[in-house]
């Protein structure tokens, strides 16, 4: 018996010669990461684990935590690292013995050595086990690729966890921000609505003509049609935290007012910590893990496959004066010859998949840096534009104080007020945007940097 495993073993390996060696990964996917980041903020610290908590509004935190749980993307992607698990769970079972019992049975009739009939009632129990080498690694390399698809699934959800919890703080400061502006828009016309009260007055005495009566009227009107359409753009907006937050349509409670939310330090992270931190990066890593294994898996599949097996049990029959009990042992070799460029073509798609997958992480890596170099940029200037709009919006207030005094003075026609409403409603609606532009960038340089992974 050991003699016919030696020579099972010989003959294993003397035809694993003749299979193909796996190519290296293409050299130009590698990424060396910068040594600093072309754009330096002044305040930076730590990022924290639940970083949306530093904008100081429960109700944020609330809708992000909701989100978290209850999203529809962020459940899909945890049901599919469940089904990865299962996966790996069951590959592991090809590096154990398949064992089995079942039992035979039946009846029959047949002829005897002197030509007469017989019949036969027969039960054999059986108990079977039989057991693959892994010789070559070809089950091993399937558990890997399972393991690395695992580490894929934990890596894309949580992408998915760290998408939503930026796109909820994102629509919340949002949501604000069309707050901020509705009261802008209201504060606006009854301003407007004064100026046309004033200017009615003024042309029932004859003091002014109809002209700048309507050019009042057109004001008011421009600026009272901005206010349904901005009413249902919060609607809108609400409706797409509620169903990021896994809930139907509805309205969404403020916890606070745009002025009141908190504007926390930037994330600090330097670039080659940020292949640590990104969850993309880290599942495009695993993917050519994962890509390497198959590869494994496709070129053991040129080496020959080696088979122990076993049985035992007992046969029973009406004919026998007991029972008898049978057994066997032995083992098989298999190996490819000839298979039509099947096994050349697998390897091959094995390989361009890994090279796919490294120029994948290279795609994932450059865009990781771009993503934190774009928002860093952004973050560092809007501070000065902020600053130079609310010197603006104090000199275009002066400039309609003094319009209004001058017109109501008899000095300047009513288009010098005119003007001087649209310039500072423009410019209000500007600063508004910036504030939040400033809250919602912070916040994708969180989500870019990579959060801070559980």
């Amino acid at each position: 018996m050991r003699r016919s495993l030696a020579l099972l073993a010989a003959s294993a390996l003397a035809l694993s010669a003749c299979a193909p060696t796996m190519r290296e990964a293409p050299v130009g996917a590698a990424v060396a990461p910068p040594a600093s980041w072309r754009t330096s903020l002044e305040v930076t610290a730590p990022v924290e684990a639940e970083w949306w908590n530093a904008f100081g509004d429960p109700q944020l935190s609330r809708i992000v935590e909701q989100a978290r749980r209850n999203n529809p993307d962020v459940q899909i992607a945890a049901a599919r690292v469940e089904e990865a698990r299962a996966t790996e769970l069951g590959s592991r079972g090809f590096l154990l013995p398949s064992v089995g019992a079942g039992v035979d049975a039946g009846v029959r009739r047949e002829v005897t050595p002197f030509g007469q009939g017989q019949r036969i009632v027969a039960v054999q129990p059986a108990f079977r086990a039989s057991y693959e080498l892994d010789l070559f690694g070809k089950n091993a390399a399937r558990v890997d690729a399972a393991a690395a698809g695992v580490a894929v699934s934990e890596a894309d959800a949580e992408t998915a966890r760290l998408s939503v919890s930026a796109a909820a703080a994102s629509g919340y400061i949002t949501l604000l921000a069309l707050d901020k502006r509705l009261g802008v828009l209201e504060a606006t016309l009854q301003a407007r609505g004064e100026a046309l009260k004033f200017a009615r007055d003024r042309a029932e005495v004859g003091y002014t003509s109809q002209l700048e009566l309507r050019q009042a009227e057109a004001e008011y009107q421009a600026t009272a049609q901005l206010v349904p359409q901005l009413k249902a753009q919060i609607a809108r907006q609400e409706n797409a935290l509620s169903v990021l937050t896994g809930e139907v349509p509805g309205a969404i409670i403020r916890g606070g007012t745009l002025e009141a939310l908190r504007q926390p330090a930037a994330p600090a992270t330097l670039p080659s910590e940020l292949l640590r931190r990104r969850p993309d990066v880290a599942a495009a890593e695993y993917r050519i893990a994962a890509a390497d294994a198959r590869m494994r898996v496709a070129r053991a599949d040129f080496m020959p496959s080696i088979n122990l097996g076993a049985s035992a049990g007992v046969v029973i029959a009406d004919l026998l004066a007991g029972p008898i009990d049978v057994w066997s042992l032995g083992g098989s070799i298999l190996a490819p010859i000839f298979q039509g460029g099947r096994l050349q073509a697998q390897l091959d798609g094995a390989t361009a998949q890994r090279d796919q997958a490294a120029w994948a992480y290279r795609s994932a890596v450059l865009n990781a840096f771009r993503e934190v170099d774009d928002r860093m940029a952004v973050l560092a200037n809007l501070k000065a534009q902020e600053a130079a709009l609310v010197a603006q919006q104090a000199a275009v207030a002066d400039a309609l104080r003094h319009a209004r005094n001058r017109y109501r003075a008899g000095y300047s026609p009513y288009i010098e007020q005119i003007d001087a409403q649209r310039a500072l409603l423009g410019v209000e609606l500007s600063l508004v945007q910036v504030r939040a532009d400033e809250l919602t960038t912070l916040v994708g340089l969180y989500q870019a940097v990579g959060g801070a992974p559980e």
